[in-house]
């Protein structure tokens, strides 16, 4: 199992994203790439001992894309599902499956019951890994929250579960980019 105190958890984690999207999927990669800068950029605004946590769960975030070990076709569960089945350490796994307010989509999925296996935790962690993911687009390209969360729903179709739950899930992005940027000016 790869333990949130294994020194080897970063490196293996963008390995593991590497080989799942690197060739496949380039644009998402590059997306990965970026949010996994970003995360190293806000890890002042989590604990010293959850930095790891966070930059492996951004090199992991968007695994369940990968067409090698897509299951259910909701991109956060697959990706913990396949973690959960490596035996990755479950805090990381559950930070996969929740990313980005992933818990209010499940519901227009059918996957609610799936998605309830994994702890979801609210915490300056989430919140920094929810705002890496939602300040960077396709390719890499930054973005403020505001832009992605439209980026996001033209990309899926405004009949997308998506796109449906953004009446819970949009209020939850913009609460999560409040606290963080008012974590970075506190820095």
């Amino acid at each position: 199992m790869k333990r949130a105190t294994d020194p080897t958890l970063v490196p293996r984690a963008r390995q593991l994203a590497k080989g799942l999207l690197r060739t496949p999927m380039r644009e998402r990669w590059q997306h990965t790439q970026g949010v996994a800068k970003r995360a190293v950029e806000l890890a002042g605004t989590v604990p010293a001992a959850d930095r790891p946590v966070l930059v492996a769960a951004a090199w992991l975030h968007d695994i369940g894309y990968s067409p090698a070990i897509r299951r259910t076709g909701f991109h956060p569960l697959d990706g913990a599902l396949h973690l959960r089945r490596k035996r990755w350490d479950p805090r990381v796994v559950a930070l996969v499956a929740h990313h980005s307010g992933a818990r209010f989509v499940p519901v227009e999925r059918g996957f609610a019951d799936l998605m309830a296996e994994f702890a979801f935790e609210e915490s300056v962690l989430t919140d920094a890994l929810t705002y890496a993911d939602q300040t960077v687009g396709p390719g890499g390209r930054r973005m403020t929250v505001e832009y992605r969360i439209a980026e996001a729903i033209a990309r899926h179709g405004p009949d997308s579960p998506n796109a449906r739950a953004r009446v819970d899930r949009v209020p939850y992005l913009l609460a999560v980019a409040e606290r963080v940027e008012s974590r970075l000016t506190r820095k």
